[in-house]
Order: C-alpha cells, then structure tokens, then sequence
C-alpha cells in the first residue's frame, strides 16, 4: 500500500509496507496456535526491546489506557504520586490519578524548558510517594527528560519510577535493567503506544513492569479495575492461549512485524537516527524564522514544536501545506495558533524530512515570507553529514 500523504504529526506516523501487509494479514481466531506463535512472539521482543526482568502487557487501547494501567495498579486510594510534567501529556496524569482517589502533586515545567531538579529533590525530600511519573518525551512541547539525573533521584527517595514513552519508545533507549550509577536504580514501569516510534497504526497499549513494580501490585490486593487490572492479563501474556478479553489480531501481527523492524536496526542506531533526524529539522526550519519551542539540549528527537515567522496564519500554513500532501500538527493550550509541532521518528526517512522542508519552504512563500529554501536543504544536510560520520 503507498501512502497518500506524508503524516508528520506526533503520532501516528507514517506505516510502512511490511506493517501494512501483516496488518492485512487474513483474521484468525485468538485462540488459533498460527496467530497464538505470533503473540507470543511479539511478547518476547516486547521484553527484549525495553529488556525487563518482570512481564509485559500488550491489549487493545491507547497510551491512555497504558498510563491508567501504570497508577491504578501501584498505587492505591489515599498514597501519593508525584507527576513531572513538561508538558500537557505529564499534566494529564493529574486527572487520572485522582479518578482513582490517589493523591496527587505535580511538578510543572515551564513550556519548552525541564523541571528544575532542585524543585525535584525538594519535593521528594518533603513527601513521601508511592511513585513519581517521567514523561519521557512530551508530544506538545518536545521536550525530552533527563533520566540520568531523574531516575537516581526517585528510587533514592523510595518511590516507583514510572516512565511514560508514548512519544519515545523504539528512538530512545529505555532499558529496564540499566542501573543509574546504583544497582537498584532502574525504571520500574514503561508504557508506551502503538502509534508513534513504533510506527504501527493506533490501538494498542503497551506497558512493562519490572518485579518490583509486580510486587507493588500484588500489595495492593484489590483495585478498581478490570480491564485495566494486569492480574487479569498475566495469565494471558504468559500463554496467549488462554481468553480474558479478545485481542486485536491483526494489530498484534502489525505490532510483531513493527519490532521486528525495530530490533534489526538496533535501538542504538534507532537513537542515532531520530537524533539527527530532530536536529536536522530543527536546523534547517531556524532559516524560515520558525523557532524550536526546546532549546537543543532539551529538544526530544522524535518530534518538534516551532512557532511561526510573523505574520503567518497557523490555520492557512497548515492547510496549504496539507494541500502538497504533507501533513503537521497545530500546537496545542496556549500555544494553539501560535506554533505547529512536526514529528520526526518511527519510519520517517531522510528523503522525507528533506521533502517536508522544502515543501514548508514553498508554502511559506506563498503565504508572503521570504526564505531562502536552498539554505534550509543545505542545513538539513549538513546535520544529517554529522550522523553519517
């Protein structure tokens, strides 16, 4: 299947043919030993990509549904969560936790920058938390967290570190069992989505939890869940033979193909890639006038946000642009309007990205900006040079 357009929105991302093919793959029962080996399969490179000592959970739904799974099921009513937001998918844990009578505090970074740490290690120093949530990269201001400083930080103070990856899992590393600078200092929880580095069209939540994070669940005893309870899915995810609640077949055979293609370039080089992929988009929308939300040494490599040169009109920008097939994102709460956000990860490719670029380049001619197009290819060019070599 070629696609028709160009979608370069956080998510979802473009699909490529492989991923089509097995999601067109014909249906078969859930309980078929054929379809049976390929959820299996899919659950073994599931551990072997975020590479936890506990169990993985892949059922239809959504990161939301991931980010429920990840609170509902270690922490219970009353205890207390600290939520590290740097943008309006960190926030969005708030309303979550309090659907469950958790406690919440959080801590807000301004738009575009990272929490303070200071701010970080006051507030553990002060409460006491059950967990801390670390949106890894945040999908409305692409921002991207520092793990290195965070992570140590948390499982110091005795909390869960619960890592959202929906914008970030399958571009940057998000292995379980590495220790920050401590053996016990690792990441207990990732949740991710189908949909975004993945590269698989929407419908799947993905979560891992690591043993500590399966003991902290089985503490809890009973919680106000069903679907979103994992002690109704451990028995599936252990033997995918047996029945809670339908699968979605064809997504699973997706998913399967999409780590396949994962796990073959190697997480390593997927960072490298999206890395200069970000910059390279970065720098060469800086010679239109468009200025990055994040500063570069906080700028996520899986998508960007950017505000508009005066004088261009959010609405006719990306209307002209979706004209040429190529499809962004508005900015979103304040920034609504004022700015677009374009992904850069999963399957894109270089020729892509030079594409969207130089498109973008046109449309804003169009639209009464003078930039110079040729300027814009040559930086885009000249980053991607520096990851080459």
């Amino acid at each position: 299947m070629k696609n028709q357009e160009l979608l370069l929105v956080p998510g979802p991302t473009p699909v490529v043919d492989a991923i089509y093919d097995a999601l067109s793959s014909e249906t078969r029962g859930h309980t078929d030993p054929r379809f049976v080996e390929v959820f299996k399969n899919a659950l073994l490179q599931t551990k072997e990509l975020l590479k936890t000592d506990g169990e993985v959970f892949v059922v239809a739904g959504s990161g939301t549904l991931a980010m429920e799974m990840a609170i509902v099921n270690t922490v219970g009513r009353g205890e207390k969560l600290l939520v590290i937001s740097h943008g309006y998918f960190g926030d969005r844990f708030l309303p979550l936790a309090k659907a469950f009578g958790i406690e919440v505090d959080v801590l807000q970074a301004e738009w575009g920058k990272q929490v303070d740490l200071t701010l970080v290690e006051q507030k553990l120093a002060e409460t006491q938390y059950k967990a801390v949530t670390i949106t890894h990269a945040d999908t409305s201001t692409g921002v991207v967290s520092d793990l290195e400083q965070l992570v140590p930080l948390i499982k110091q103070s005795g909390a869960l570190v619960i890592l959202d990856g929906v914008v970030a899992t399958a571009a940057l590393d998000e292995n379980m069992s590495k220790s920050y600078g401590h053996p016990d200092n690792k990441i207990d929880i990732v949740l991710t989505g189908s949909q975004k580095a993945i590269g698989v069209p929407p419908g799947l939540a993905i979560i891992a939890f690591n043993q500590t994070a399966l003991e902290a669940r089985n503490e809890l005893g009973v919680i106000p869940a069903y679907y979103s309870d994992i002690h109704n899915w451990l028995p599936i995810m252990k033997d995918p033979s047996k029945y809670f609640a339908t699968p979605p077949v064809n997504m699973i055979y997706a998913y399967n193909e999409a780590l396949k293609i994962v796990l073959e370039e190697g997480i390593e080089q997927r960072e490298k890639r999206h890395v200069a992929f970000g910059r390279a988009v970065r720098s060469a929308l800086k010679t239109y006038g468009m200025t990055p939300l994040a500063a570069e040494e906080v700028a996520a490599p899986t998508l960007s946000c950017l505000s508009y040169p005066e004088g261009i009109d959010d609405i006719s920008f990306r209307t002209n642009l979706s004209k040429r097939g190529i499809i962004v994102a508005g900015a979103l709460a304040h920034l609504a309007g004022k700015a677009f956000r374009i992904g850069h990860m999963g399957n894109t490719t270089a020729s892509m990205l030079e594409h969207a670029v130089r498109e973008i380049g046109e449309v804003l001619q169009e639209l009464g900006k003078q930039v110079n197009i040729d300027e814009a290819i040559n930086k885009f060019k000249e980053e991607l040079a520096l990851f080459v070599n």
